[in-house]
């Protein structure tokens, strides 16, 4: 039986703090990603010139100063094959220098012993080219590795490598000969790569235009590095936004919706450059609504980031998450009973198990996550929900792992973690009271509203938009001669009222014609 096709929907929604990144399947909610667009920020993938600052040789390991408040981690494992080779070139950078030849007369070998010390390679003080493999979480820094790669869309590139692998998912010996030989003829001296899957069947101009592309990304880091006297950022990763399009950009995403032209322009030419031809799903979002309402992903974030997550037929998940662990229990709530409670008891558990894969890459939840599923009996049962939810977590991008049930219910799943847990607080503040518990009378608001209009048409404002809740603007514009009638009336103004479900009962915000906030 052939399976249904899922619809992908990405929705991007830019302001002046962040940018908020929505994947939807199917109209669901899936993956929810925040950039902001203010101050520095430590991303996976970001490559600095860092400074050793601590050896810890019982831990065969060192604190290296990348620039954060929170010294970063690397480990002796996580040098890789050839750091001497990258100690080399780091050492002999100068602006004076033909970095190109430098690189390229560099030896590789030999490669570190795998039961080496760290203390033999690494001194405090010294500056060491590392890579982000993992945000700061809770008090600890980043984690990093001084194995330094590029992720494009079909390849990753290696600097100081020699190998080119091949992803093993693709099947077919001569693709996979094929793919070899062009990487291996294109690639120059003290350059690795691994070919990733998508790669599979993909012409030689798209494969040798990303390779040239991600070389040169490498190569334009290298006068920060000769320039630099101390910790330097020396290249970003892709955006959180590209890289959700590097690795899930396929025939099944059937639009790109934004509401910002720089952006829009930005994710049009990089889809043409990974995916040609198919950069016409990329759409400028120009409702009056915002473009999280108008997709309900407003809606959905409410409901699926609270403590107690809603389940259909009444069950519902309540998540607890603390540094060591996250904690899930299944309950099958006001579900309405069948005759056979056992299989009740798995129709519920099977729903849970959908939701709880959703809400692991939702919340971007890692570590070890305990789930209570409801106790069965029937051994069946229970091999059958260990198989289901092994089979839900396929699509997930993070490595993890899920172990059988126990004979207490208990499911172990184990998901790497490289960022904090996404948490939003879906609590508001009361907007009556603002959390003083005594509140003015709500029949004065609209004297308040119109003494603000007045207001900003005293200072010479003759276009304004107020944006306030929709049982507001229900209340404001009700009847024929509704209060936002007789305002345009009588002060002569345009007034365009903009209804959004984020804000409180009575939150309201009035910005002119070129959305400057007035009040």
């Amino acid at each position: 039986m052939e399976t249904a096709k899922i619809e992908k929907v990405l929705v991007v929604d830019s302001s002046a703090s962040e940018v908020r990144i929505a994947l939807l399947e199917n109209r669901r909610l899936i993956e929810l990603d925040r950039e902001s667009t203010q101050g520095r920020s430590f991303s996976v993938g970001d490559v600095y010139l860092g400074r050793v600052k601590k050896i810890l040789p019982a831990l065969n390991a060192a604190f290296v100063d990348i620039g954060d408040n929170k010294e970063a981690f690397i480990h002796y494992l996580d040098l890789g094959l050839y750091f001497t080779a990258f100690d080399t070139f780091v050492k002999g950078s100068n602006p004076n220098r033909d970095m190109r030849k430098l690189y390229s007369d560099i030896r590789l070998g030999p490669i570190l012993p795998k039961e080496g010390r760290i203390e033999d390679y690494l001194k405090p003080g010294q500056m060491v080219v590392v890579q982000i493999v993992k945000e700061p979480i809770s008090t600890k820094g980043s984690r990093l590795t001084a194995e330094i790669s590029l992720a494009g869309r079909n390849i990753v590139l290696l600097p100081f490598a020699e190998k080119v692998s091949v992803s093993q998912k693709i099947s077919s010996k001569e693709e996979k000969k094929r793919l070899e030989t062009l990487v291996k003829s294109i690639l120059p001296k003290n350059y690795g790569a691994i070919i990733r899957t998508a790669a599979e069947n993909k012409t030689t101009a798209v494969l040798v235009a990303e390779l040239r592309a991600l070389i040169a990304k490498w190569e334009d880091s290298w006068k920060t590095l000769a320039a630099s006297k101390g910790v330097n950022l020396l290249f970003t990763e892709y955006d959180r936004m590209t890289s959700v399009l590097r690795d899930l950009l396929n025939d099944s995403f059937s639009s790109i919706c934004v509401n910002d032209q720089k952006i829009y322009d930005e994710v049009r030419e990089y889809v043409s450059l990974i995916s040609p031809g198919q950069e016409k799903i990329v759409k400028m979002y120009d409702g009056k609504e915002s473009i999280f309402d108008h997709f309900e992903v407003t809606r959905q974030i409410k409901s699926s980031f609270g403590k107690v997550v809603p389940m259909r037929q009444g069950a519902y998940l309540v998540i607890e998450t603390t540094e060591a662990l996250n904690v899930i229990d299944v309950n099958s709530g006001t579900r309405a009973k069948t005759t056979d409670q056992e299989e009740n008891t798995f129709e519920v558990n099977k729903i849970a198990a959908e939701e709880i894969a959703r809400q692991l890459r939702l919340r971007d939840m890692g570590g070890i996550v305990i789930v209570d599923f409801i106790d069965m009996d029937d051994a069946e049962h229970r091999n059958e929900l260990f198989k289901y939810m092994k089979s839900l977590m396929e699509p997930d991008r993070a490595k993890h792992n899920v172990l059988p049930l126990t004979k207490f219910g208990l499911m172990q799943i184990t998901r790497q973690r490289i960022r904090p847990v996404t948490e939003i607080n879906t609590t508001e503040k009361c907007p009556l009271c603002h959390g003083t518990g005594k509140i003015a009378s709500t029949v004065i608001i609209d004297e308040e509203v119109e003494r603000k209009i007045a207001d900003a048409v005293d200072q010479g404002y003759k276009n304004l938009t107020l944006r306030l809740s929709p049982i507001l603007g229900a209340y404001l514009t009700r009847g024929f001669n509704s209060f936002a009638s007789k305002w345009k009336r009588r002060y002569k103004c345009k007034l365009k009222l903009v209804e959004v479900t984020d804000h409180g009962i009575l939150q309201y915000e009035i910005f002119d014609d070129k959305g400057k906030a007035l009040a």
